[in-house]
């Protein structure tokens, strides 16, 4: 398949997959790289150094492309920024922040620069802020979300509309069928998340990985709306959360309380119970942990399976 999105990442396969903390190590990466995709390493779970070995890496594992996920809020963005352009990394995702701050450095610097919104407002800005290409997330997503809640199959053909850019769909999407559903709405392409968190290769704790296979409808809910909506699993500490918010903690009360590192003993280190567990909604369609090129095979097959039966359907 070729089109807009396969043309600017120079990839096979108009599949990226998403750049999620704690899961999105130089294994995942390249091994979604080397299946036709691209593959992208989670820079806002690592420090400048950290993301330098996975970059090295990455390298030495796959010799086509592969990006790098930014969150423009990080607090080390700096010396992230410094370590991409160091060591020639060609494809940005930015996210969580303006994309005026950085998209020109990067564009200076010969990267293509995709930047992931949640609205057709924000769009437009990443438009106009000189950004390559556009990921339209919808709310089903895992981690945070857009304050809108507007879903992928609402925003898709809205953002569309609002913008002329290569457009990537993501949130809620991790099957050829949904790929094809958001390509029929208007998307060139799509970015996987929790797909890809599920497989063998992502650095995700394997109790983590096995709680999310056994997720059900309504097992994840959006939460922290007073701090940054974050789509997360029920457990001990959504709870707290909960009773928090229903109590009208503030957003400083919130932070007091979560302290720090809480996604990373939850989806790194396995505390199912005291861990913040960030999934998607599609979890509920997912039974196994397979191997990159397993998944990959199978959106593929059931993308063009799907495809023909769609053509094979008679007009209304």
């Amino acid at each position: 398949m070729e089109n807009r999105v396969t043309d600017l990442l120079k990839i096979k396969y108009p599949v990226i997959q998403g750049g999620m903390v704690w899961c999105s190590g130089w294994r995942l990466a390249s091994a979604v790289s080397n299946n036709g995709g691209l593959g992208l390493l989670g820079a806002g779970s690592m420090t400048p150094e950290l993301l330098r070995e996975h970059i090295t890496k990455c390298r030495e594992a796959t010799n086509l492309p592969f990006g790098v996920n930014i969150p423009l809020i990080y607090q080390e963005i700096d010396g992230i920024n410094r370590i991409i352009v160091e060591e020639g990394v060609k494809i940005v995702f930015s996210s969580a922040g303006n994309p005026k701050t950085w998209t020109k450095y990067f564009k200076d610097n010969g990267i293509t620069v995709v930047h992931v919104v949640s609205s057709s407002k924000f769009a437009k800005k990443a438009e106009d802020a000189g950004v390559d290409a556009i990921v339209v997330e919808g709310f089903e997503a895992g981690g945070h979300n857009g304050r809108e809640e507007t879903g992928s199959f609402a925003l898709i053909p809205q953002v569309r509309k609002a913008v002329s850019l290569p457009l990537i769909a993501a949130g809620g999407i991790g099957t050829g069928e949904g790929i094809l559903a958001a390509m029929s709405l208007g998307a060139d392409g799509v970015q996987m998340g929790t797909r890809f968190a599920l497989s063998e290769e992502s650095s995700a704790s394997e109790k983590f990985k096995r709680l999310c296979t056994t997720l059900n409808e309504g097992d994840t809910l959006l939460s922290l709306k007073k701090l940054s909506p974050t789509r997360l699993i029920k457990n001990e500490l959504f709870d707290n959360i909960k009773k928090l918010e229903d109590n009208g903690a503030n957003a400083d009360e919130l932070l007091d309380f979560l302290g720090r590192g809480r996604t990373r003993i939850g989806m790194f280190e396995g505390d199912l119970v005291n861990g913040e567990l960030e999934i998607g909604q599609i979890s509920s369609l997912i039974r196994e942990i397979e191997p990159v090129e397993t998944i990959m095979k199978k959106i593929i097959s059931e993308f063009n399976s799907s495809l023909k039966k769609l053509k094979s359907t008679n007009e209304w």
